[in-house]
């Protein structure tokens, strides 16, 4: 008798179980699932940035551990273990319909069609974007660092194929021979130190307009395949329109280093307002393109509970001013760079003798001494990238006080390294008299922490209201 109950208790679990796991089945053939991002930290653990999803397949291992769980209850007498199963299966029946009704009524808006697939290479394409615009942000740096911009006396918008034979470049040669910056800093150059400052900024010019094929190509490729909401084509297309104007602000730049300099004594160089012009579109022009790689491959920040969005919200306030910061303090190392500031005072804490020069203030009318006065533009300098540090640091205190996502608790304290990091090259650089590669490096470090501080940003944007509103319920279901 005992042999032929346990037969049917066995029988009767396996029947029970095979009925559950054709649910899945049948919902996947009626309609597939709505992709989610889980509750919990995934399965990539506490570090994770991107929001998991569940599919048809999480849909089907769902209702499999429901099905083991009836089987094994169908074995097990009605003891404690058996209620405790039943309350398991039932917490967790719960969570899963709370997460799943939530997601259904998603208003979350993605930026891209066609599944996930898409995402990943329109992702990845723009990625690669925002990587290219970095590197031509380093080499225009080094372009200026080894005096090269002012080489090419001519832009056309096309390009133009360099120098081919020694007549050629003979002929190039004699352009640049009128320039003022010959005349002044490079009069007996010879053909071989033109060469070159000649190849630096022909290829600075090239690698920009390469990159506006590298945009331009895969973007009307996505469009054509349907990839692109309209939201996401229109800021697209506002990037590349930036891009393409970044050129002809390039020339304006060069132009103004190419005309004779108002007193003898003067060195020729571009106006430090239209480098820092030309410096801040590029930035203007990286932060969009990284932001909407994030906003595409991470569509909503990462989460995990109601206490880490609290938390997430109290480190926004203070953030989101710590990024004002750092990217005006990017900016006046333009004028900085301009004005050849540091070429001057090379020691620090002070500026030679003094903590402050005596000539800090003395232009007219007084504006102009924060953009074109060699002194305030350096200490200027000094103070913002002193804030700068100090403001992430603070940052960084106040996030270990509160509790939120270890990610991006792991970020901050990554950004503070970057800060500290940042300053010991602006200091090495200004010491060591500026030399190409550490002030090619200072350039990418500021554009690395201002990356750091946009990646923090994005990251602890608000939730869509789906989302809280699922975690919120799964929170009071459990």
């Amino acid at each position: 008798m005992g042999s032929r109950a346990a037969a049917a208790l066995l029988r009767r679990g396996r029947d029970q179980a095979s009925t559950l796991m054709m649910i899945p089945r049948l919902l996947t053939r009626s309609a597939p699932a709505p992709a989610v991002p889980r509750v919990g930290s995934g399965s990539c653990g506490g570090g994770c940035l991107l929001p998991s999803r569940l599919g048809s397949t999480g849909a089907f291992s769902s209702a499999a551990r429901f099905a083991s769980f009836h089987a094994f209850r169908s074995l097990a007498p009605k003891t404690l273990l058996g209620q405790c199963t039943r309350k398991m299966s039932t917490s967790a029946a719960a969570l899963n319909s709370t997460v799943a009704n939530g997601t259904a009524n998603s208003g979350l808006k993605l930026l891209i069609t066609k599944g996930p697939q898409a995402q990943k290479a329109v992702g990845i394409w723009l990625f690669g974007c925002a990587a290219w615009v970095f590197s031509l942000v380093i080499l225009g740096g080094i372009t200026r660092l080894t005096r090269s911009g002012l080489s090419m006396t001519d832009w056309k918008f096309t390009g133009e194929i360099p120098p081919m034979s020694e007549e050629a470049w003979l002929l190039e040669f004699e352009k640049y021979k009128q320039s003022p910056e010959y005349k002044r800093v490079n009069k007996g150059m010879s053909l071989e130190d033109f060469k070159f400052i000649y190849w630096m900024e022909y290829a600075h010019r090239m690698w920009g307009r390469a990159l506006g094929f590298v945009f331009a190509v895969p973007f009307a490729y996505f469009v054509a395949k349907g990839y692109v909401t309209r939201q996401l084509g229109l800021r697209l297309s506002a990037l590349f329109a930036l891009g393409g104007g970044q050129g002809l602000v390039g020339w304006w730049m060069v132009k103004s280093g190419l005309e004779e300099p108002t007193s003898e004594y003067v060195q020729p160089r571009v106006s430090p307002y239209r480098l820092a012009t030309h410096l801040t579109s590029a930035f203007v022009i990286y932060c969009g393109i990284l932001w909407t790689a994030l906003s595409v491959v991470m569509p909503n920040p990462p989460t995990g509970s109601m206490n880490w969005v609290n938390g997430a919200a109290k480190i926004r306030k203070l953030a989101i001013p710590v990024s004002a910061v750092v990217g005006i303090t990017a900016i006046s190392g333009a004028f900085v760079a301009g004005n050849d500031a540091g070429h001057a005072y090379n020691s620090f804490p002070k500026m030679g003798d003094t903590w402050i020069p005596e000539d800090v203030f003395s232009m007219e009318p007084f504006i102009r001494n924060f953009f074109e006065n060699t002194s305030t533009v350096q200490l200027n300098h000094r103070i913002l990238a002193t804030t700068t540090l100090l403001s992430v640091g603070g940052l960084w205190l106040a996030a270990r006080k509160i509790d939120m996502h270890p990610a991006v608790k792991s970020l901050i304290g990554s950004t503070l390294g970057m800060a500290a990091l940042q300053v010991t090259l602006g200091i090495s650089t200004l010491l060591m008299y500026v030399p190409t590669s550490l002030g090619s490096a200072h350039q990418a470090g500021a554009l690395t922490l201002l990356s750091l501080m946009i990646l923090l940003t994005h990251t602890l944007r608000r939730p869509s209201p789906s989302l809280l509103k699922s975690l919120a319920t799964a929170v009071k279901s459990s």
